[in-house]
């Protein structure tokens, strides 16, 4: 196990925790407790479950079967438990380690327990095998400063504790130890981090995180700041380690969340931000109100402690500065998220009658539709009304108030979306760095962990699909990396996939048929129009009830509706509204009022609006059939588009080396310290830790080195490890073996031993008992020893105390005896008592000298064993330097050895150091060269999808041909087991040979065919050598030619290469002319759109005209019927006149009643006259509003004519730039063909071009000044004449470089292209050359079986010769004569033996040389396998950038026809590939039939018998040759191979530059486009509001007389200023046609000496190159004779084609020349016509606005005259009425009665008159509109017909020059395959002289045997019988020595 061992560093450190040491280090001094190991070891500890803490411990007491009695640690209360709910506790030493996987016991509760107790330490990170599981701890670490970054800088992870630090040091040394290994960072969880770095770069970087937090991040139960979004964050490094760049991709955005929050949660922070933070001039324009007002803000004003949103919007708002939005897009963001805020304000109720539903109070749609942009009528009834499309037909449907709710949230939801992907692209725009190209990255993966919850939906389902495809991820990783370790140590596994157990769960989801998944059955639903929750559900279960992770919840039927088993647990879904989910429809009514809004901002989010799921997909799945059908497959449901994006990270993280972070939050409560154990085994279940050991339990998860393990466990085998020194694994190996364990638990690897898991706890139980018994043994001994010294103390105590009391005793008796006493005081003087200390005196001296003499005696004895000693030492010294005086000898001579190998390799050093420098040469012209292209490759990334196309296809290629091999491998297999039972059955028949006597004569007939046989392949030897003799002639001859043909060819190749490289700018100019012609018809296109435009509103005003005129002839009707009543009524007034006069003589008081009615007709006199004021005033205040709206119409029409205007200075400009790309298109094409007159005399014009040079130098100084002028003179021009020039000049510079570089592109591509189809067609020579092998192999079987068939008719022989011989055996005689017979049956079956044998030998032969060769063949395919691993190495790295690059080609799918075009062309193409295909097919079919041919000749050669040596020497001349040029076809090859790699780069890259320059040119013209749409929309704009100022003006028609003239003097000032204004344009634009064309001159001289230097340069360098392959050529042209023929033949194909090309190129260059100029012919026609147009359409203009003029004038007048006859109508009532009153008594009132109606009368006819005129007037002008508006039609069908006409030209020469293309490319593709072929043919003939070398061989081996088997027959020294049993002999001792030797033959000897 390898456990880590505290350091006494890190001992200290523990020691003295710092600060941060200890939220680091474990405490060891605490886990290493003896007490603790004890306890331990003596109670039996394991977990039991528990309901509160997850897990508790207790001791086992009890066992009863299944049950166990356990006591509870803790309370000591003892419960029964089953003994399957227990797991068992690891040892104490365990406690806390960093590394979960190195627990020996692995379960949940241990899991747990590690977790529990690293927590509760301060230690959050810990480590479980390749998880880094973090536990939020809710306070402020001090881990993360800086200090602690230095310390983790540069350590291995197990190093250092375990630490985020420690992950991302690892990724990134391991990016930058292996630069194309992308290292990926997987984070699943709501933890944050960031990386410290500096620069700009870096900043925004850093910046981009709060924004998306901001927008992406909210409030939730568990998490303050939650992310609500999964990401994928790509940090881009170059090789030296810098940051280059970032892109973000993101997933499954929660936007259900800015409409509805759960209790206590927040939405996007961004709305509180906003809010709180705004100021008032934001608020007043953002129309924001309070956190209350607000109903999709559930809960009102939540806020985050410790957090101000006021100071967070201010710094999110600083942080989109520094990443450089602009104030627009603030304000844009700001505005989108403040309208959907007032979405939910708007509020809908049912009305009364129905269920449509109403908007009473519009306010917070005015507030929407002002944020937006949109018209709110619009906005309401695409809302409460919109409009559906039934089949081909749109119809209006009332929207209930559930259906408008609905469409509102989903409408917010939406817009939130859309803004936040648009968030995120401006934030990748702003990371991607295109300067420098990072070569790896490293990745960040935050995503959604794994959900459960009572019902889940299918936002759950997509979560928990991705997690299933993650933990795949994680299964397989580990997989791998434990099989690594496994094949490392040596270890004997079975090898199981982990990844495998969580496919049926993902195939269950995501299976796309048999039978269909989830997500398939859910998109198939999606497409029936009836189809509805119920019956996906219904369908769910028909299709996948017996799958084994899918079954039916037994609950109630609103509970689930299904189950899945997920790794993580059982999971209920609900499926309601997933249909609704799956399709995201949206109002596609509101949708086109988004994309047409007048706010750019919000337009750009809504661009899409074709992909939306519209009303008419839900409408048609309930009520109405067949609309649903209308627009199949225009739309993507979210499940299709997520399993796409999920599969590309997955591709993404397939090829990345991951690290994965696991975040787990302890409690609900937010609180540090406390860990709920239940939520975190739950986490621990979701997110895959408990899922990796589970996988760890598979295998062997505890691994401990020898020395470790031998030295904890020795103690448990004392006497298995001998004395003395033992290798460790030998030493394991033993111990294992003593302690018996079970076979199946451990594995001893290399370095370690690997033990399942819960064996090493077994082996802590054992040693704890082992420790204990010991210790016990040693404290009873170390007792009884203490004890026994203590009682022999005892002991001696009592025997003194004895003596002491005796002699006490006598003492007591002897103190008062006189002598006693006299005894004591004499014995001091007597000399016998000093004798005693004497003696005593002596021994000592004595036993001092005996010590000396002992040591001597040691000394000595040492002394001699050491001289023995140095004795033996002086022998082994005598003969080490014996020995090494030998090494000094053989040193001497490896010395000199080394000394010539030294000189060798020095000259190797100088050759090599000469290549270094070539190749530090090419390095750095390749440096350059890549320095140039890496500008482009960043913008050039996007169109890779072809090159994804090739590299799936070189995949399957490489499928194929390991599949091939495998099978040619298992052919050789079975040919080998067969070949092995031959030869077996061949030494079976060898016994019964020797008896083979009979068929003599049979044999002498068939020695005679092959005697005719030889003589007929003699003759034919002799054929082929005098054949060879010729064709060493030709070969002569043919080297002559070659030589001469080689100068020719190396000119061609030159002029090839300027005609390339001028029809290469001839394309570009013309591709570059075409899309200006484009859009110059688009143009076109748009004006003819708005011609018809204007005919339609013509056409509606004559019809309103019409209309108004039958009006006015009803109106004239009914006048004349007024005239004809008036005329009554004055016929009745004459009569009362008359009547009157008779009656002047009435009565008074008739004159009274006259006098009363004066007095009334004065009063209505008077009242007449106060109508006709009040009239008047009225027709004055029409005059001045009708006179501001004229005033609005002229502005309005002079914008106008600005914007034509504008359009027609562009127009021309584009007209005036097409022109001189012409002028430059025709001095090209004589450029051309001086190219070709330039082929014939190249050194004269060399010197012509220094001449043209130096004088292309003073022109341009000459020129320089003409600038200096022109630019004065240009400065006088206006502001627009210089901006536009400034644009015109940066177009030309923009071009001439895109133009080098295009060409410098194509001459890349169509070296790559040649080159790659020389390396298929390599592959296609060994898949040829494999097949022939196979068949080679088939022959060498059948003449096998032939052999077997002869020696079985030999058997048969053989038994009757013994039947024979064993009825003759009675006769002497008989015998003898039988003898005398046998033996020339012996001879000739011995001769016919050694024929056979020698066969044989030479089948074995050919044998090992087709294994020779097939070993080869394998050597070249692993050659090819590598380059193919290169290309897949650098395909995986486009990948990954097309990964980030895919999420933009939504815009191009204008490129559809473009595509469709190239399609057909590449169709042609392909065509002309099939007939090239099929004429090398045949020519493969007769090099087969040649090769059969030679192959039958080879086989009878091989038959024959006799001397066939006459042609060995010149098959060996031809041998040698041929092996020359094998060798120089290898190093052919080889450099072909690399160049190869070379091009492929650059074609890589080139084609990358081509297709970003292409996507940057449409997106220019997508903007072009996008700003000519929007001046479209402004001018429909303007024309509906002059629609709607024209209804304003029909209802003031009264005033339209007096305006009149006016207006049509206003006019004539307009039409002059118009005119004056023309004039000054077309003075303008002349000058600036002048201006330019002087520019383009000198431009075009400046690039003309610009070529003609680098043709100067180019051709000195190739005439170097020349002169040096001349050299070259002198020198090897000894070793090139043998290839002679095919270089001639070669090149007489070049030739003849490069002649057949030009031939080709110049009649197609001289109608290219015609058809320029008629093209210029027609152009100049089109332009004539063009500007008559433009005059026409002015005039038809003008005269439709006084069409529209005349016609409000029109309804004026008849409103007028409908109002007058109205007036007629009340007048004539009320004069009939007064008329009967006044029947009697109007005589007197006569006079003035009659002045005043004549008066009236007079007026009336006038007015009437003069609206007649008026009347005629307008229908003349009426008419001849209408001519001029046929007229125009006419000749705008016309100029649109020529415009197409000259497309189709334009396409039909770029087609031809796309075929000349092609062309030249099947030419070099035939010329490479030929070359190839006879390269096959060369290798077919080496193949057979090799083959008749071993004929010859074996022909003269049989002639040897022949003759010695002859020669030992005629001499006879050995009877028969003998020669058979010698020969049987030799045969068994074939059998016995078969393993050791493989010769067939027997051996007599």
């Amino acid at each position: 196990m390898n456990m880590r061992s505290a350091s006494p560093e890190r001992a200290w450190k523990a020691a003295t925790m710092s600060a941060a040491d200890k939220y680091l280090y474990v405490d060891r001094s605490v886990v290493n407790n003896p007490l603790a190991q004890a306890d331990w070891a003596s109670k039996k500890l394991v977990w039991v479950p528990s309901e509160r803490l997850g897990f508790e411990a207790g001791s086992v007491k009890e066992e009863h079967g299944d049950e166990v009695l356990v006591e509870l640690a803790d309370s000591g209360k003892k419960v029964r438990v089953n003994k399957d709910d227990i797991q068992k506790m690891n040892p104490p030493k365990f406690n806390k380690v960093e590394d979960m996987a190195e627990l020996t016991c692995l379960n949940e509760a241990s899991v747990l327990h590690n977790l529990k107790e690293r927590y509760y330490s301060g230690l959050i990170y810990t480590y479980s095998g390749l998880f880094c599981v973090v536990i939020n701890p809710y306070k402020n670490l001090p881990i993360y400063s800086e200090e602690i970054v230095e310390m983790y800088k540069g350590k291995k992870r197990h190093e250092m504790p375990p630490h985020i630090y420690a992950i991302t040091d690892t990724a990134y040394r391991s990016m930058m130890q292996a630069a194309v290994v992308r290292v990926v960072f997987l984070r699943c969880g709501a933890e944050n981090s960031s990386v410290l770095s500096h620069g700009e770069l870096e900043k925004q970087l850093l910046q981009a995180n709060p924004i998306l937090e901001a927008f992406g991040n909210a409030k939730t139960v568990k998490n303050d700041n939650s992310s609500r979004f999964g990401k994928f964050i790509r940090i881009n490094f170059d090789v030296n380690g810098y940051i280059v760049g970032a892109n973000i991709e993101t997933y499954l955005l929660e936007k259900s969340r800015a409409i509805r929050q759960a209790r206590e949660e927040r939405t996007f922070h961004i709305f509180y931000y906003m809010l709180s933070g705004a100021g008032d001039k934001i608020r007043t324009e953002l129309c924001l109100e309070g956190y209350s007002k607000y109903r999709f803000l559930s809960n009102g004003n939540v806020t985050i402690p410790g957090q101000q949103d006021k100071d967070m919007f201010t710094d999110t708002m600083e942080a989109m500065r520094i990443m450089g939005f602009s104030q627009e897009e603030h304000i844009g963001l700001l505005r989108v998220v403040s309208s959907v805020l007032q979405l939910g304000n708007m509020s809908f109720k049912k009305e009364r009658h129905s269920d449509q539903a109403s908007m009473p109070d519009d306010t917070a749609a005015q507030k929407v539709c002002h944020l937006m942009g949109m018209n709110v009528t619009d906005f309401t009834r695409a809302i409460l009304s919109p409009r559906i499309k039934v089949g081909r037909d749109y119809v209006q449907k009332a929207q209930t108030q559930e259906q408008a709710e609905f469409a509102v949230e989903a409408l917010a939801k939406a817009t939130y979306e859309r803004m936040f992907r648009w968030l995120v692209m401006r934030i990748n725009k702003a990371l991607d760095k295109t300067k420098r190209q990072g070569a790896s990255f490293i990745g960040i993966l935050d995503i959604a962990g794994f959900e459960i919850f009572e019902l889940n939906s299918f936002e759950q389902l997509c979560i928990n699909y991705t997690n299933e495809k993650l933990q795949q991820l994680f299964n397989h990783t580990m997989f791998i990396l434990e099989q690594e370790e496994y094949q490392r140590e040596g270890i004997e596994w079975s090898f199981i996939d982990f990844g495998l157990d969580l496919q049926p769960c993902i195939d269950l989801i995501e299976k796309p048929a048999s039978p269909p998944g989830i997500l398939a059955l859910l998109d198939e639903e999606c497409w029936f129009p009836k189809a509805t929750d119920k019956s996906f559900v219904e369908k769910v279960l028909q299709e996948q009830g017996t799958h084994p992770k899918f079954f039916k919840p037994k609950k109630l039927k609103d509970e689930a509706d299904f189950c899945i088993i997920h790794y993580a647990g059982k999971v209920d879904y609900k499926a309601d509204e997933w249909l609704m989910k799956n399709m995201d429809p949206l109002n596609d009514n509101v949708a086109t009022l988004l994309n047409q809004s007048t706010d750019k901002f919000v337009s750009e989010l809504w661009k899409d609006v074709d992909r939306i799921v519209g009303l008419d997909k839900v409408a048609g799945m309930s009520e109405l059939p067949g609309a649903f059908k209308t627009r199949k497959g225009m739309f993507r449901t979210v499940g299709q588009l997520y399993k796409e994006q999920l599969s590309k990270l997955m591709a993404t993280l397939r090829n990345t080396n991951p690290n994965f972070v696991r975040c787990i939050i302890p409690n609900h409560e937010k609180k540090a310290g406390k860990l709920d154990p239940h939520l975190v085994l739950d986490q621990l279940r979701c997110n895959g830790v408990l899922e990796g050991i589970r996988i760890c339990r598979q295998g062997f998860p505890n691994r401990i080195v020898f020395q470790e393990f031998r030295q904890r466990y020795e103690i448990l085998t004392p006497n298995a490890i001998p004395k003395g020194f033992m290798d460790g694994k030998q030493a394991c190996v033993l111990m294992i073996k003593a302690l018996e364990l079970d076979p199946n638990l451990y594995r001893i690897g290399q370095s370690k031993v690997f033990f399942r898991a819960g064996v090493l706890a077994h082996l802590e139980e054992e040693r704890d008992m082992k420790i204990t018994d010991v210790i016990i043994s040693f404290q009873a001994w170390c007792r009884g020893y203490v004890a026994r010294k203590a009682f022999a103390k005892r002991q001696q105590q009592l025997t003194a105390m004895k003596v002491i009391q005796r002699n006490c005793a006598a003492y007591l008796k002897l103190r008062n005896w006189q002598w006693w006493r006299l005894f004591t005081k004499v014995k001091p003087l007597l000399q016998v008592s000093r004798q005693e200390e004497e003696m005593q005196a002596k021994e000592d001296e004595l036993n001092k000298v005996k010590e000396k003499q002992l040591h001597a005696e040691k000394q000595l004895e040492d002394m001699e064993v050491k001289q023995q000693q140095l004795m033996a030492e002086k022998l082994a010294l005598q003969e080490q330097l014996q020995a090494e005086m030998d090494l000094c000898a053989e040193a001497d001579e490896m010395r000199n050895r080394l000394v010539a190998k030294k000189q060798e390799l020095e000259e190797i050093l100088h050759d090599l150091e000469a290549r270094v420098e070539e190749e530090e040469e090419r390095a750095n012209h390749l440096q350059t060269e890549k320095k140039k292209m890496q500008q482009n490759i960043t913008d050039l990334e996007q169109q890779l999808d072809e090159e994804e196309a090739a590299r799936q296809k070189l995949q399957l290629e490489r499928v194929t041909l390991e599949a091939k091999l495998k099978k040619v491998e298992e052919d050789v297999m079975v040919l080998d087991d067969q070949n092995n039972k031959l030869s077996k059955e061949k030494k079976l028949l060898e016994e019964r040979v020797a008896e083979f006597t009979t068929n003599l004569a049979e044999e002498e007939e068939k020695s005679k065919s092959l005697q005719k046989l030889k003589n007929k392949h003699e003759a034919m030897i002799t054929d082929l050598e005098d054949r060879l003799r010729r064709e060493e002639k030709l070969r002569q001859e043919l080297e002559k030619n070659r030589r001469k043909l080689e100068g020719d060819s190396t000119e061609l190749h030159d002029q090839i290469a300027e005609l390339q490289a001028q029809i290469a700018e001839l394309r570009a100019q013309l591709a570059k002319k075409e899309e200006e012609l484009q859009e110059a018809l688009a143009r076109i296109e748009e004006e003819a759109a708005q011609k018809n435009l204007a005919q339609k509103k013509i056409r509606e005003l004559e019809a309103q005209l019409s209309e108004l005129q039958e009006d006015l002839e009803l109106e004239r009707a009914a006048r004349t019927k007024a005239e004809k009543h008036r005329r009554d009524l004055g016929e009745e007034l004459e009569a009362l006149k008359t009547e009157l006069e008779d009656t002047l003589d009435s009565t008074a008081a008739q004159q009274e009643l006259r006098a009363k009615r004066e007095t009334e007709v004065a009063h209505l006199k008077k009242t007449l006259e106060d109508e006709a004021k009040v009239h008047e005033q009225v027709v004055v205040e029409m005059r001045q509003k009708h006179g501001q709206a004229f005033d609005e119409l002229n502005e309005q029409l002079e914008q106008a004519k600005r914007n034509k205007a504008s359009v027609d200075k562009t127009k021309q400009a584009l007209e005036s730039e097409r022109n001189e790309l012409q002028i430059e298109l025709q001095t090209l094409m004589q450029g051309k063909g001086e190219s070709e007159h330039r082929r014939k005399k190249a050194e004269a014009q060399v010197q012509e071009l220094q001449v043209k040079h130096a004088e292309s130098e003073k022109q341009r100084a000459e020129l320089a000044e003409k600038v200096t002028k022109l630019q004065a003179e240009l400065d006088n021009v206006n502001s627009l004449l210089s901006e536009v020039e400034g644009k015109s000049i940066k177009a030309t510079k923009d071009c001439s470089a895109v133009e080098s570089q295009l060409q410098d592109v194509q001459e890349l591509l169509q070296e790559e292209t040649r080159q790659k189809l020389s390396f298929g067609t390599r592959l296609r020579q060994l898949e040829d050359e494999q097949n022939g092998l196979k068949e080679q192999l088939e022959e060498e079987e059948e003449a096998r079986r032939n052999v077997e068939k002869q020696l079985q008719a030999a058997q048969a022989q053989l038994g009757e010769l013994r039947k024979k011989m064993e009825a003759e055996a009675g006769s002497l005689e008989n015998a003898e004569e039988g003898k005398k017979r046998i033996q020339r049956d012996l001879e000739a079956v011995t001769q016919r033996l050694d024929e056979r044998s020698l066969a044989y030998d030479k089948l074995d032969k050919t044998k090992t040389r087709l294994q020779q060769e097939l070993d080869d063949l394998l050597v070249d395919q692993d050659h090819l396998r590598q380059i193919v691993s290169n290309l897949e190495k650098k395909q995986k790295k486009f990948d990954q950038m097309l990964a980030e690059e895919k999420s933009i080609s939504a815009r191009y799918a204008e490129e559809r026809d473009r595509a469709e075009a190239e399609a057909r062309e590449k169709e042609t193409r392909a065509l002309a590939l099939a007939r090239e295909l099929e004429t090398i097919s045949d020519m493969k079919d007769e090099l087969d039939r040649a090769n059969k041919m030679l192959r039958a000749e080879m086989e009878d050669l091989v038959s024959s018998k006799d001397d066939v040596g006459k042609s060995v020497h010149e098959l060996e001349k031809s041998k040698r040759g041929m092996e020359q040029q094998l060798e120089e076809m290898r190093t052919q090859l080889e450099e072909l191979e690399d160049e190869l790699q070379a091009t492929e780069d650059a074609k890589l890259r080139l084609e990358v530059n081509m297709q970003a320059m292409k996507a940057q040119y449409e997106r220019d013209l997508a903007g072009k486009d996008e700003m000519g749409e929007e001046k479209k929309r402004q001018l429909v704009k303007q024309v509906r509001e002059m629609e709607m100022e024209l209804e304003d003006e029909r209802k003031q028609r009264s005033v339209a007389v007096a305006a009149r003239k006016k207006m049509e003097l206003d006019l004539k000032e307009l039409e002059a200023a118009i005119d004056q204004a023309n004039k000054n344009r077309e003075e303008a634009l002349k000058q600036l046609r002048k201006l330019q064309a002087q520019m383009k001159d000198l431009l075009r001289e400046l690039d003309e000496t610009r070529l003609s230097r680098e043709e100067i340069l180019a051709q000195s360098k190739e005439n170097e190159k020349k002169v040096k392959s001349m050299e070259a050529d002198m020198i090897q042209m000894q070793e090139e004779l043998a290839a002679a023929e095919r270089m001639k033949r070669q090149a007489q194909q070049e030739r003849d084609e490069l002649q057949d090309e030009i031939n080709n190129q110049a009649s197609k260059t001289a109608l290219a020349v015609e058809e320029k100029r008629r093209l210029d012919a027609r152009i100049a026609q089109l332009e004539e016509e063009l500007e008559e147009e433009q005059g026409n359409t002015e005039l038809l203009n003008d005269r439709l606005k006084r069409t529209l003029l005349q016609v409000d004038q029109v309804n004026v007048e008849l409103t007028a005259e409908r109002s007058t006859s109205q007036r007629l109508e009340g007048a004539r009532s009320q004069f009939e009425r007064q008329n009967k009153e006044l029947k009697l008594k109007l005589t007197e009132m006569e006079g003035t009665v009659k002045s005043k109606y004549k008066a009236t009368i007079a007026a009336l006819e006038a007015k009437i008159a003069q609206l007649e005129e008026q009347l005629d007037v307008e229908t003349r002008e009426r008419q001849s509109a209408t001519k001029l508006v046929r007229r125009t039609e006419k000749k705008l069908k016309e100029v649109v017909l020529q415009v197409d006409d000259e497309r189709r030209n334009s396409e039909q020469y770029k087609d031809q020059t796309e075929k000349l293309n092609s062309r030249m490319k099947q030419l070099k593709r035939q010329l490479e395959e030929a070359e190839e072929e006879a390269q096959r043919a060369n290798a077919n003939r080496r193949k057979l002289l090799r083959e008749l070398e071993d004929a010859t061989e074996s022909a003269d081996a049989m002639n040897r045997e022949v003759t010695s088997l002859k020669s030992k027959l005629r001499r006879g020294d050995l009877p028969f019988t003998m020669r058979r049993v010698v020969s049987r002999g030799g045969v068994e001792s074939d059998e016995e020595n078969e393993a050791k030797s493989e010769t067939p033959e027997p051996k007599p000897e």
